[in-house]
């Protein structure tokens, strides 16, 4: 990982604020979800700080700079980070938010005013801006503004990479499984209970879910840049035209089609007339309706459309409907798992091979590289859904590394191998990671592994009540590690799309607040994956895609249903990590019987393949 010295752009970024009258300015971590979004992820972050990450904001002042990320990268951002930053690692005792530290910024002091900060208010949510401006207010800060043109484009200017301008394509109903026309029905169902007045939609997995139609204008996400308004009598999508192509047009017959750059003027004409309507003798007696947005829409949506008197904001309708897949999307997942698993085995098992039989030297990114080519072999591969995390020893420990070729490690197998991967496939997506080690792992290594495993059983056993939350079930995967003293510093599972984006709302495990406002219902896809590691030594993590269904127990307390997972993820566990002695029996049973699904799920595809099928049914050997 390599450092970018920052100098220059902070000074060039920096002289802009001092026009702009801006003496703090933020440049937000930016949803790759949002309509506002610039590809690669994160990309403005990234260039003005040289940090990486998918998660991190940074915060300028005119003399300092800060850099707030999460544990899964206090590794990569120490090494990444010049001299000109500082770290703040969210959530360590008394380590300060990036809000907290932009409002301290903004206070006055003994020889300075109160200071104002500024944001792009694309890149920021409406109620994260509502609430850092009364903060800063707060604590004697001047205010927070909206800077429209965004200062570090400025900085970045012809180096900024173009927006892609690959069309959009229809999502099949062999894909799908339910018409977008239902969908909008089903949509509007809800906005008349709520009585709104309209939804403006702007995250893009929701448009690209809610109209059947997939794209590719951000690396690993197939969703296009766009925004939606659906009323109780219209829907309109704000699409650059270009995008469309006559089979997309045809398949949107019925929908109104407006120019990506029109939203803003559009909706705030909408309000203008919205309000005429409500004004007029025949309304008065009429509640007002508001147009409803999500809560991570963008500031600029909320401000266009008039702020709080026009707008609620709630948790998006559209989110809540796509995390609970239907029949045809979960039977995708299952399949496409099965495959991908297949390509996982076949990787694993010519690792294996070339690192000791054949002795061969190969680079992370070579491994990577191979298991790229054998996924794009199988059917309905599109591509992958995140940069593969291929990390041997030390670089397994950083928990969201990325090898580049000429700045990675070669494979030692004398050493821990980390492998977390996934792809796009027509009908779902997939997100696995193994451990492995090829030589005779350390007694720590085992320990920690098994520990991990134990976390990972248990979870996938689990029977809880509906209306259970992740945020309930997280310890469930952390228990045995604690008993042991030992912790990991990210969530335990994400919520997965089908053929959309590998990280997907609301849904997750984890000790995150959010997680406890959304019950896991049957239908959701989400992974299983606590891990463990030790800087500067290995890493361990250990995931599986789960889809929560409903099961049957002996009692039914409260008259209520009780709900379990079942795995998709089809592949075998690491046989020189696991102390068979640290196992209950009924983790062995576990154990056995999911090794007993993989090699039956998967063996038909090495039938002309001795490498891959000694593999699989060695590492299934029941215990």
């Amino acid at each position: 990982m390599e450092t970018v010295d920052t100098t220059e752009r902070l000074r060039q970024l920096r002289g802009l604020m001092k026009q702009q009258k801006v003496d703090i300015y933020i440049v937000p971590s930016e949803d790759a979800h949002s309509s506002e979004y610039i590809a690669p992820t994160d990309a403005r972050r990234e260039y003005i700080s040289g940090f990486s990450g998918s998660a991190g904001t940074a915060v300028i002042t005119l003399d300092k700079a800060a850099l707030a990320t999460d544990g899964r990268y206090f590794n990569q951002a120490s090494k990444q980070l010049d001299k000109n930053w500082e770290l703040l690692k969210q959530g360590l005792q008394d380590v300060p938010t990036w809000q907290e530290w932009a409002v301290e910024q903004a206070a006055p002091g003994d020889d300075k005013p109160g200071l104002t900060v500024g944001v792009d208010p694309t890149t920021i949510t409406a109620p994260e801006g509502r609430k850092l401006g009364e903060k800063i207010k707060k604590k004697g800060g001047k205010e927070l503004v909206a800077v429209s043109d965004n200062m570090v484009d400025w900085v970045w200017s012809k180096q900024k990479p173009a927006r892609p301008n690959e069309p959009a394509k229809v999502l099949g109903q062999e894909y799908a499984g339910k018409r977008y026309q239902d969908k909008i029905e089903e949509l509007r169902k809800e906005l008349d209970k709520k009585k709104a007045a309209g939804f403006v939609v702007s995250m893009l997995d929701e448009i690209a879910w809610l109209f059947n139609l997939r794209g590719n204008d951000i690396p690993y996400n197939p969703v296009f840049f766009s925004y939606a308004v659906v009323t109780p009598t219209t829907v309109t999508l704000y699409i650059d035209e270009s995008k469309l192509g006559e089979n997309a047009k045809a398949h949107l017959m019925g929908v109104t089609i407006r120019p990506y750059n029109e939203i803003f003027s559009d909706i705030a004409a909408m309000v203008k007339e919205q309000t005429a309507a409500n004004g007029s003798k025949d309304a008065a007696s009429t509640p007002k309706r508001k147009y409803l947005i999500s809560t991570k829409a963008s500031w600029a949506l909320s401000r266009a459309l008039g702020g709080e008197e026009n707008v609620e904001e709630v948790r998006s309708l559209i989110g809540d409907a796509k995390a609970i897949k239907n029949s045809t999307e979960l039977e995708g997942m299952r399949q496409c798992h099965i495959r991908d698993g297949a390509a996982l085995i076949e990787y694993f098992a010519w690792l294996e091979d070339q690192l000791i039989a054949k002795e061969a030297t190969l680079d992370e990114v070579e491994g990577a590289d191979k298991l790229e080519s054998i996924r794009s072999k199988h059917d309905h591969f599109v591509g992958l859904s995140f940069d593969t995390i291929s990390s041997t020893g030390p670089n397994a420990a950083v928990i969201h590394y990325k090898p580049e070729p000429g700045n990675c490690s070669t494979i030692d197998p004398k050493q821990i191998y980390l492998c977390d991967s996934g792809a796009q496939y027509f009908d779902g997506t997939t997100d696995t990671t193994r451990t492995l080690h090829f030589g005779e792992p350390t007694a720590m290594e085992r320990e920690s592994y098994t520990l991990v495993l134990k976390g990972h059983i248990a979870l996938d056993l689990a029977v809880f009540p509906k209306g259970t939350s992740g945020f309930a079930l997280d310890t469930l995967a952390r228990q045995h590690l604690w008993a042991h003293g030992l912790e990991y510093r990210h969530g335990t599972g994400h919520g997965v799309g089908s053929y959309l984006n590998v990280h997907e709302g609301p849904i997750g495990i984890g000790t995150r607040i959010q997680y406890s406002e959304v019950p896991l219902s049957v239908g959701n896809v989400i992974s299983n994956e606590p891990g463990y590691y030790e800087d500067g030594k290995f890493g361990i993590r250990i995931e599986n895609i789960i889809m929560v269904k409903e099961v049957e127990t002996k009692h039914k307390f409260g008259e209520k249903p009780y709900l379990g997972f079942e795995h998709v993820t089809m592949v075998p566990m690491c046989r020189k990590l696991i102390d068979l002695e640290m196992l209950t029996a009924v983790e062995k049973e576990w154990l056995n019987s999911y090794h007993q699904q993989v090699l039956e799920k998967t063996k038909s595809f090495f039938t002309e393949d001795e490498l891959s099928r000694v593999w699989l049914e060695r590492e299934c050997e029941p215990y």
